[in-house]
């Protein structure tokens, strides 16, 4: 079951990014924008792949690389200026829970062996 809840956590994130993303300046919506919208797509996708995969420790650490970019990705969105603070903190509780439950879901498929 908590694969299902991190998907629909992760859907709740996308929405939510995709406001955000629609305040860019113009002349990022192409390009940082785009690199965002990319890599949380991704992250979805992995989430489904590996809820459907028996042996899912590679998928596993895929989906923990792209969290990490796209931690990194909005991170340096604020710094430039592109996101403001609060839709930063918002953003990075969606994440943070995200997160949490990746850490959950793989520290489970180690307990049962089937990573």
């Amino acid at each position: 079951m908590d694969d299902l809840k991190i998907r629909r956590k992760c859907e709740d994130m996308i929405a939510y990014g995709y406001g955000v993303l629609k305040q860019f300046p113009k002349a990022e919506r192409h390009v940082l924008s785009q690199e965002i919208r990319t890599t949380m797509w991704a992250l979805l996708r992995l989430i489904i792949i590996c809820n459907r995969r028996y042996f899912k420790k590679t998928t596993m650490q895929e989906l923990d690389a792209e969290l990490d970019l796209l931690r990194s990705q909005i991170r340096i969105a604020q710094k430039l200026g592109f996101l403001p603070f609060k839709n930063y903190e918002v953003w990075s509780r969606h994440l943070d829970e995200i997160g949490r439950m990746v850490g959950g879901w793989f520290k489970s498929l180690n307990e049962q062996g089937r990573g």
